[in-house]
């Protein structure tokens, strides 16, 4: 290649590739200066120059001047000695395909990073092109990939797994996911495996902030403000939990989600592949929130625990099973929605009936000795709480608060 057809070549790379074209030309010397001090054994290092205008190539060995520093031992004057090959054009055209290619590929991923890093927390629609035991690529727009992982944890700890148990993908499927990292790749930052060979943006299907903004797009309430998500809880492929408050008097936050007939929430169902969606208001009061984060199940009383950040729940016999869940689901879930500790007891276990306040009574003849380990407390109709008193108390964590009368 002549040295006006490598000026010209480089050129018209930059201007597709919208690459700054003193930046490729700087990047191109530094590699050929790296190149040119194996290939001719120089003693020194070398610098090369690139004529701007004729492309010519210049080779120098920079040869030092006068004595070293004292405390570093290194010079701070040189000569360049010029050691110019006379196939300089040669090696620079073998140099220059693979300098291209990396500086593009640089490029490439910085421009990615300019344009998404900002939109960490977005949701955006992509299309799927290929899939891997570990991760499947989806095209976001032309000349934009993303990779939504699904790495073996046990394997591959320090890897994510962003994809739900129950979700698998086929080619040119849409999805809609959410951007949760885009990878700088000027970070020092210890890199991951295989990372410069990855798309530079992460995307996500478990996280819960995908269904905040599902339900953005499908609930203009919840868009315009008038309707706040206060907190999601989520179990990624079978069932989460959604809290929500109204900024309106007279607006229904639940209502306003739920849709005419359930549409709205149904679409965010089948955008989330059939995983089941509570939406509970959110209330102010701790025990009114505990209460209905445990919807569907019907709470009978719920005594709260400021100090230790305990809530104890009692419901009919009837409703246990579904107040608990599936594994302990549902129970799970209200936990991490409300942020507290939930004890959930049924009433005749909790020795019913049970009321916050008066219709508390206790039997004072109770002896310590007497039915060891239980609770001490006994219901104005004379039923002995059945639970196991608390380590160092009487009472049970239902009644605990009775500890200190």
């Amino acid at each position: 290649m002549a040295t006006s057809e490598l000026i010209e070549a480089l050129q018209a790379l930059a201007h597709e590739r919208k690459i700054d074209e003193f930046y490729l030309i700087e990047r191109l010397e530094l590699s050929l200066a790296k190149s040119y001090e194996r290939i001719l054994d120089l003693e020194w290092d070398a610098r090369v120059t690139i004529d701007r205008q004729t492309g010519h190539i210049y080779v120098y060995e920079l040869v030092p001047v006068g004595e070293p520093d004292e405390e570093t031992g290194e010079y701070s004057e040189f000569e360049e000695r010029d050691v110019t090959p006379a196939d300089v054009s040669r090696i620079a055209a073998q140099n220059a395909k693979g300098v291209i290619a990396s500086i593009v590929r640089e490029a490439g991923r910085q421009s990615i990073y300019e344009e998404f890093s900002g939109r960490v927390g977005d949701l955006v629609t992509g299309t799927v092109l290929q899939g891997t035991p570990d991760f499947t690529i989806i095209k976001i727009r032309e000349g934009v990939e993303a990779e939504l992982p699904h790495y073996d944890q046990k394997r591959n700890p320090g890897e994510r797994n962003e994809r739900p148990s129950n979700e698998h993908y086929r080619h040119n499927q849409r999805l809609k996911v959410l951007i949760i990292d885009v990878r700088d790749p000027n970070s020092d930052a210890p890199k991951m495996r295989g990372e410069q060979a990855r798309p530079a943006i992460v995307v996500s299907r478990t996280h819960p902030d995908l269904i905040r903004r599902l339900f953005e797009i499908e609930v203009p309430e919840i868009y315009d403000g008038m309707v706040e998500i206060k907190s999601i809880a989520r179990e990624p492929g079978a069932r989460s939990k959604i809290a929500v408050a109204s900024r309106e008097a007279n607006l229904d936050p639940v209502g306003a989600c739920v849709g005419p007939k359930g549409s709205r929430v149904r679409m965010v169902v089948e955008e989330l592949r059939n995983e089941r969606v509570d939406v509970i208001q959110w209330h102010e009061d701790p025990a009114s929130y505990v209460a209905n984060a445990l919807s569907p199940a019907k709470v009978t009383n719920v005594i709260i625990g400021e100090d230790n950040h305990y809530a104890t729940v009692v419901v009919p016999d009837d409703q246990l099973s579904l107040a608990i869940g599936k594994e302990g689901q549902n129970a799970r879930l209200a936990a991490r929605l409300t942020g507290w500790h939930i004890d959930i007891k049924s009433a005749s276990f909790a020795g019913e009936p049970l009321a916050a306040g008066d219709n508390m009574l206790i039997d004072e003849d109770v002896e310590a000795d007497d039915e060891a380990g239980l609770c001490a407390y006994v219901s104005e109709d004379g039923a002995r709480c059945r639970n196991h008193a608390r380590p160092g108390s009487r009472y049970c964590g239902v009644h605990a608060d009775l500890d200190g009368e």
